[in-house]
């Protein structure tokens, strides 16, 4: 038998209203987007987000690269995120994002998402997703949730862990 363990915590927290967003599952939420390849860089790292992504909303997910193009200079490493209303990380229309050594716990529907299948090149390595839970407000595979929703298999996964998921660990759907 084995554990995973992963650290939770970050000394920068951006995070939900403490009144309002459990009991709503509406959360704070990260959103990129831009004009197209490298007009814009985002380089998120070491910061805890809890309380993120907005249930019953369709693209409001807590960290969200939507139609951006390529972003050879972003990335997302040694984030974070737990008791989220709506996935923890999507990538859409993405291209060349690395997502390094992230933590997800706790996340309603599909973790880390790769969202079209035009999706390509991106490098998601040393990730660990726990405890993925059903959604029943978002699209109907979400209720059959995966740690890794995988669409494209051009994009490199290299030592990820999936545990604990209300159904599935990786799901390629291609």
């Amino acid at each position: 038998m084995r554990a995973e363990v992963g650290l939770l915590s970050r000394n920068v927290v951006f995070k939900g209203d403490d009144e309002t967003s459990v009991a709503n599952q509406y959360g704070a939420a990260i959103f990129i987007h831009s004009q197209g390849d490298d007009s814009v860089t985002c380089k998120l790292s070491y910061i805890e987000l809890t309380q993120t992504g907005q249930a019953f909303k369709v693209g409001r997910y807590s960290i969200h690269f939507h139609m951006i193009g390529a972003v050879h200079q972003s990335y997302v490493k040694g984030i974070a995120v737990h008791t989220a209303f709506n996935r923890a990380l999507t990538l859409h229309g993405t291209h060349y994002l690395r997502l390094e050594d992230n933590v997800g716990f706790e996340i309603l529907g599909h973790n880390i998402f790769i969202e079209d299948a035009v999706e390509t090149n991106n490098f998601v390595k040393g990730n660990l997703i726990m405890n993925t839970q059903r959604s029943w407000s978002l699209l109907n595979t979400d209720q059959t949730p995966a740690c890794f929703w995988i669409t494209n298999p051009n994009n490199i996964f290299i030592n990820n862990h999936a545990a604990g998921s209300d159904r599935y660990g990786y799901w390629y759907d291609l």
